[in-house]
């Protein structure tokens, strides 16, 4: 499979290793982790579990999605498909094959991993991470006409289609940036079920009140911005 995985990824020590150990190997050329400025051991535990380490200087997950997709279009040869996944083993890295399965069966372009849809552990997602997953699927279903039921960072999508979004947002934009844009464009788009477990460690959006209303804000934003 042709298929590479970009994991940005910021103060993950703990969880790194064991999101790369349980990504399936014989599915996946290439695993690229995006060490986010990160203070810790990250960029060494991610070295020493087998993936390829860049550095973005910027703190952002935009940015460090943007610094992924720069590496892997640098390669002298292309992959088929990019899946996103988060470092903070909040995913189960172990489903990709059904994330992929309906871009490799049924030619879709972008396979959205939807914990709405899937087993999640209680408490593995935030009241307000909650409400703001209906609040932009709802927005994104009245402005663009496209039925979406999360913004799961668990994502699989073409390569190529990826490049046509022309991917700007450098922050907490990203996902709905994505999702929107395929709808303008016409992609083929589906969601699966996955499971969501609490993360490992603190998060630096969720679990900050001003990480969520900064995230809130640049979500519904940028909803609008490109309607």
């Amino acid at each position: 499979m042709n298929i590479i995985v970009i994991i940005p990824a910021y103060n993950e020590e703990s969880a790194i290793g064991q999101v790369i150990a349980e990504i399936p190997k014989d599915w996946v050329r290439e695993i690229v982790v995006v060490d986010n400025r990160s203070t810790d051991n990250t960029a060494h535990n991610a070295t020493t579990a087998g993936a390829t380490v860049v550095h973005e200087p910027l703190p952002a997950y935009g940015r460090a999605c943007l610094r992924g997709m720069a590496y892997v279009a640098s390669l002298a040869i292309p992959p088929d498909i990019i899946v996103f996944v988060d470092g903070d083993h909040s995913d189960y890295p172990e489903e990709l094959p059904h994330l992929v399965k309906p871009i490799l069966e049924q030619n879709y372009d972008m396979v959205i991993g939807s914990r709405a849809l899937g087993k999640r552990e209680r408490g593995s997602m935030t009241p307000q991470q909650v409400f703001g997953n209906w609040l932009a699927t709802f927005l994104l279903r009245l402005l663009y006409g496209v039925r979406y039921t999360d913004l799961g960072p668990f994502r699989a999508i073409k390569w190529d289609k990826l490049l046509a979004l022309d991917m700007q947002d450098k922050t907490y934009g990203w996902t709905v940036e994505m999702q929107l844009k395929a709808a303008k464009q016409g992609l083929k788009s589906t969601e699966v079920p996955v499971r969501y477990r609490k993360r490992i460690g603190f998060s630096k959006i969720s679990g900050t009140v001003k990480g969520v209303v900064l995230a809130g804000y640049k979500i519904i934003t940028t909803i609008f911005k490109y309607w």
